[in-house]
């Protein structure tokens, strides 16, 4: 298990190399079978180089010329090297990771001294009040039953039915031979037990005489225990168990073949084969096959089902992994009991300090117990679940480790007005909860300003990234560098929509908002923009898909039917084997992740309720008041004010009689002095920023600004402008549209 750089663990300074592994008694792998660890000192794939001294000493050159040296691997054959690199997967490691990597071995110690010093506490508890009174009730019982297996063997009972069945057959002759043969044997019998009785009182009455009291208490405790043990009814053992025993079976090959059957996977010909050693894998089993010639790994994934009732096991047992190697290869890992119905505990960011969000974090952990990390950078998520499957808690934590970054400008907005998100009113730059207006303050107009102010950020950013200098911007992208400067103004942002299908769903907002969302889910993660979205209803009415469709990352916890998994996942994400309607009511938090990664897989998220979640949201106030970037709604600023309503009308107004095109910094400068509290910063602004910013607020409209020449001391100066002609014609459009709607 690798450090993760983005999240340093809280018991460790930062910098060291290793992070402190999940409690486990064992290592969990995500690989698709064991082997594919990398033994310890074993050169990776590309990563083959000779090493020759480096020295100008001539008897050291007569040594190293001429011997032999492995050429690096890119200087192989392709295929050679696609087979070497094939053999380095399928090595098994010489030693597990828990005996290898100090971290893992700590875990293992950690878990073995508390799993025993909890079972020695749960029968230390129990002994004098549960386990003495069983073994004092128990002992009589016990007494009788030796007693008479004693007496049985010395008069040799197990032979009457032998006796009895002559008798039954006539037969004198056998009778005879088995009546002397039992007087021979509690002949000898007897004489055996009466020794043992003699030497047995002697020894009885030699302890009570002459051994001290607290050999004589230990002898009768251990006499009445053993005792007490033999008299215990069998449906009720002395003993408790301290742990639950989980059902657990050997699997073997006779097994697996009988599901392969039972799934209709073989054929008369052909059966399955394996190509390599049952065992077992974690809290599980490992199994990979061979399926027969023409049969697919899709074919087994539709008939997950039919497998798992060939096992014996539920479906949320099975869990099936492609093999790269063979289109027929199947790889199955069969889990003791459902994993994913094992909550996965408290999240780290309990005890993280900071989180570097250009990096990835730890989000939950998969159906084996390692870790997932998750990363919200050059892309946006869509989060779907029936309600009450942790479809909330799931996306808040995402939104909990960028508050934990101070450099990350968060938008949060709630459609259901829960009380899930109301404490990043400590970091939010914009935050609003609900869709009703309440003491004057309208929650989707401020999720409507607050869109068309990260719009105009947005376009703004791609302006600016492409004019900053090569050794700034080298690539013409975002970078940490770049994101962190307060000049540049650039953050890193987050903007999260919660059921957002209220907003969508709005009578006079919800197209723009759509609109919006679309926009910014398509073209604003290039600039370090994410989106994150979040609803139960992800149908077209809803939801549309002109919105869904722009999700590069899709998250599906528990729904009603494979069709809705689809739909949130991603249209063929079924025939993937990626269906979140199998998912139990008892996998809270619990769901398939796509497009985050090259894998598609389980995640159990970390959990953060409602007080751990104001702890770190404290924590990460904090840390943005000591790094200077509380910002917005959080630092009591108010918003940039909404023009749109009002720009057409204004501009309109400062325009003179017989005007027909006017430059836009004049514009701005007529519109200061007409609502100097609305357009008064635009004012404050140079020439070339004046002209963006009225740029900005008539785009929506469809009202451009061109080059417009004017004659200025002889000489024709060109600057942009707007023409009257186009804006009455938007005033127009917008008055039709109102009178329509």
């Amino acid at each position: 298990m690798t450090e993760n750089p983005a999240f340093p663990p809280p018991d460790e300074p930062e910098g060291t190399d290793e992070r402190t592994a999940a409690v486990l008694p064992f290592p969990l792998k995500k690989d698709t079978t064991p082997s594919a660890a990398p033994v310890a000192g074993e050169a990776k794939p590309g990563e083959w180089e000779a090493e020759l001294p480096d020295t100008d000493d001539p008897e050291a050159d007569a040594l190293t010329e001429g011997a032999p040296v492995d050429p690096p691997r890119e200087a192989y054959p392709p295929s050679v090297s696609e087979w070497m690199e094939a053999k380095d997967k399928a090595r098994m490691p010489v030693l597990p990771d828990w005996v290898k990597l100090p971290d893992q071995r700590t875990a293992v110690r950690k878990w073995a001294v508390r799993h025993y010093s909890a079972v020695i506490g749960y029968h230390a508890v129990r002994l004098p009040c549960i386990y003495t009174p069983k073994v004092l009730w128990y002992s009589p019982r016990g007494a009788w039953r030796w007693s008479a297996a004693i007496g049985r063997w010395v008069f040799d009972a197990e032979g009457k039915s032998l006796r009895l069945a002559s008798v039954a057959n006539e037969d004198a002759a056998e009778y005879l031979k088995l009546s002397r043969q039992r007087n021979d044997r509690v002949r000898l019998r007897g004489i055996v037990a009466a020794i043992a009785s003699l030497i047995g009182l002697a020894a009885a009455l030699t302890l009570y005489v002459m051994a001290p009291s607290w050999l004589l208490l230990l002898v009768v405790a251990t006499l009445t225990t053993t005792l007490g043990a033999v008299g215990a009814p069998a449906d009720r053992p002395l003993i408790d168990l301290a742990k639950v025993t989980f059902r657990k079976r050997k699997l073997s090959s006779d097994i697996v073949i009988r599901a392969h059957d039972a799934a209709g996977l073989t054929t008369k010909d052909q059966s399955i084969a394996f190509p390599r050693p049952i065992g077992r894998d974690g809290d599980g089993w490992r199994v990979v096959v061979d399926l027969p010639y023409g049969k697919t790994f899709e074919d087994a994934v539709k008939a997950h089902a039919r497998l798992a009732s060939g096992m014996d096991i539920a479906p949320t047992q099975l869990f099936l992994d492609k093999d790269e190697t063979s289109g027929r290869r199947v790889s199955y890992w069969i889990a003791d009991r459902d994993p994913l119905a094992v909550p996965s505990g408290k999240t780290p960011l309990l005890g993280a300090t900071r989180v570097d969000f250009w990096k990835p974090f730890p989000w939950g952990v998969d159906e084996r117990g390692n870790p997932v990390m998750a990363t919200m950078l050059w892309l946006s998520l869509l989060v779907g679940a029936v309600p009450r499957q942790g479809k909330t808690f799931s996306a808040r934590t995402i939104a909990l480790a960028a508050a934990l970054d101070p450099y990350v400008r968060l938008y949060v907005f709630d459609g259901k007005a829960s009380p899930d998100w109301r404490k990043f009113t400590k970091v939010a730059h914009r935050i609003g909860f609900g869709i009703v207006p309440k003491n004057g303050f309208d929650p989707v107009v401020h999720l409507l300003t607050s869109l068309r102010e990260l719009k105009a950020d947005v376009e703004d950013r791609y302006h600016r990234l492409s004019e900053l200098p090569l050794h700034i911007c080298p690539e013409g992208k975002l970078t940490p560098e770049i994101s962190r400067d307060k000049k540049l103004n650039m953050p890193l942002t987050l903007f999260v929509v919660d059921e957002v299908q209220e907003y969508l769903t709005h009578p006079e907002h919800g197209k723009e908002i759509l609109s919006l969302l679309v926009y910014l889910a398509r073209v604003a993660p290039a600039v370090g923009v994410s989106v994150m979205t979040s609803t139960q209803k992800p149908d077209d009415k809803a939801c549309p898909s002109e919105l869904r469709d722009q999700h590069q990352a899709r998250f599906a916890l528990r729904v009603g039917a494979y069709q809705v998994s689809d739909v949130i996942l991603g249209a063929g994400s079924y025939s993937e084997g990626l269906d979140a309607s199998k998912l139990l009511k008892s996998h809270k938090g619990v769901g398939l992740l796509k497009g985050m990664s090259d894998d598609s897989g389980i995640v159990r998220t970390y959990l953060a309720d409602g007080r751990d979640a104001e702890r770190i949201l404290t924590r990460a106030a904090a840390l943005r008041e000591a790094e200077g970037t509380l910002t917005g709604d959080a630092a009591g600023e108010a918003p940039a004010p909404d023009v749109s309503a009002t720009i057409l009308d204004d501009v309109a107004a400062v325009l003179g009689k017989g005007e027909a095109k006017v430059w836009s910094e004049t514009i701005v400068d007529r519109l200061a002095d007409l609502r100097p509290e609305t357009y008064g910063p635009w004012a404050e602004l140079d020439a070339k920023p004046k002209a963006e910013a009225l740029t900005a607020a008539l785009k929506p409209f469809g009202v451009a600004t061109d080059q417009i020449g004017r004659r200025i001391d002889g000489k024709t100066v060109n600057k942009r402008g707007i023409k009257r002609e186009d804006l009455a014609a938007a005033i127009t459009q917008r008055n039709e549209k109102r009178a329509a709607g």
